[in-house]
């Protein structure tokens, strides 16, 4: 049995109780100061019976072990945990042989005097500090040499180790919380939309309708026989537009919501030479009489050749929303040039006035106009385009209500956009209004100038 012996400069210890001796290696030239392997124990007798104790401020080598608690007076060549606190490693591992792992970088005795036992790794990483040039992204473990001596890390790099890691862990954690801000509050985040405004198109942003039927004449006391002529003549040109270049003919009866409704139907196919007279299709009021070669409605090839009409549709909005002029003969330029005029000084500069808003909501960079109108989709587009509003208003965003009405529309966009941006409705009938009241949408009422003159200051002054 192994002796215990007290001594009188110290507390006395308990006995303990160990079933196999330590076998104590004899060591000469300890560059430490530690003790021999079998005194790790305060007052364990080696085998020369010599007493030793191991002086203050050093610690054995189970003290790296997680349960570590007790209060080191000096701490040794990474003890990097503050005192009194349970000492685990650190838990950067950059490779498999850094500083995670504890053999040859805990072992604190001269590893020159134990090469039998002491082997460096054969892919030691080397690798220093990060510079002023590199960032963060790539931590790995500062260079260290394989035998440590007693000026290798002094506590000057320690504590520039500390704080350096510690840094990194913080500026990591931060980006990681930013990274999960911005992805649960997209819609909050500058990049999405903020604000949606849905935007009614004739009476609102534009005079037509009100020109045929006289009532603008009757409201505004203006020459309703000129206001009349105004009209037909608009109108006239809205639908040579839309049958000459916009598929009215055949799509009239196949009328879609949005441009975008049919493009599952799409092969993408090339449509540069392809010849949309004379593929075959026909609407559904031209119907298929005997011997007709025709494609059966609502048939893959139907389907297919309705979606590359409306993908040529898209294709001619995109190209000419800012010069409608290339598709009209020159006399039906100057024709839409004079018409857009006198259409202005007789409504006192009504679209003017509508269009300042629409690009002033343009400019926000947050903010998105919508257009929903009870016309059909083509007309409309011919219109929108007439009138000199594509840069306003993109393809994607006008809609026709004509199928399902306004209420539905809204719910589209709606689930296009979220539920978290904030929805503003600007018309003149009692379709959009009730539509907003539905879904809690503020409404703005545009009646008469003042209207459009109020909306445009509020929308200034960041009310809207």
């Amino acid at each position: 049995s192994t002796a215990v012996t007290a001594y009188a400069s110290q507390v006395a210890f308990p006995s303990l109780g160990q079933s196999t001796a330590y076998s104590g290696f004899p060591q000469s030239g300890q560059t430490y100061g530690l003790p021999p392997f079998g005194t790790m124990w305060p007052g364990l007798k080696t085998e020369s019976q010599l007493p030793e104790v191991p002086s203050v401020g050093q610690m054995g080598f189970l003290s790296f072990s997680s349960a570590y608690t007790s209060t080191q007076p000096n701490q040794i060549h990474y003890s990097y945990p503050s005192q009194g606190k349970p000492a685990t490693a650190l838990s950067l591992c950059a490779s498999p042989h850094a500083l995670c792992t504890s053999q040859p970088y805990y072992n604190s005795l001269g590893q020159s005097q134990f090469s039998q036992y002491y082997t460096p790794p054969p892919s030691y990483l080397s690798a220093g500090l990060p510079s002023s040039d590199r960032d963060g992204t790539g931590v790995v473990a500062p260079e260290y040499p394989a035998i440590k001596t007693e000026g290798t890390c002094s506590s000057k790099q320690r504590v520039s180790f500390t704080v350096f890691f510690k840094i990194e862990s913080t500026v990591m954690n931060h980006q990681m919380s930013i990274m999960h801000w911005a992805i649960c509050n997209n819609k909050r985040n500058s990049f999405f939309t903020q604000r949606v405004f849905l935007w009614d198109l004739d009476e609102t942003i534009i005079i037509f309708h009100s020109l045929l039927t006289g009532s603008f004449a009757q409201k505004f006391g203006k020459d309703p026989a000129t206001v009349l002529n105004l009209g037909l003549q608009m109108e006239e040109l809205i639908f040579e537009l839309a049958d000459t270049h916009l598929f009215f003919n055949d799509l009239e009866e196949c009328d879609q919501v949005h441009v975008d409704d049919v493009a599952s139907d799409d092969n993408g196919q090339d449509l540069s030479n392809y010849s949309f007279s004379s593929d075959g299709f026909s609407g559904p009021r031209a119907g298929s009489g005997p011997g007709s070669t025709t494609a059966v409605q609502g048939g893959v090839e139907w389907m297919r050749k309705l979606a590359f009409r409306y993908r040529r549709l898209k294709e001619i909005y995109n190209g000419f929303k800012g010069n409608v002029g290339g598709l009209l003969s020159p006399m039906k330029r100057d024709l839409l040039l004079r018409l857009r005029s006198e259409i202005e000084t007789v409504t006192d500069a009504w679209l003017s006035t509508a269009l300042k808003s629409l690009l002033l909501i343009q400019s926000r960079g947050r903010c998105m106009n919508v257009l929903v109108t009870t016309t059909q989709l083509v007309p409309a587009l011919a219109k929108v385009l007439l009138y000199g509003l594509g840069d306003a208003f993109p393809i994607e965003n006008i809609y026709s209500a004509t199928k399902i009405g306004k209420e539905s529309c809204f719910e589209r966009i709606i689930s296009r956009f979220g539920k978290k941006v904030t929805y503003v409705v600007i018309g003149d009938g009692r379709d959009e209004e009730f539509a907003a009241k539905q879904h809690n949408m503020p409404f703005w009422r545009i009646s008469s100038h003042g209207d459009l003159i109020s909306l445009h200051q509020a929308l200034e002054l960041d009310f809207l």
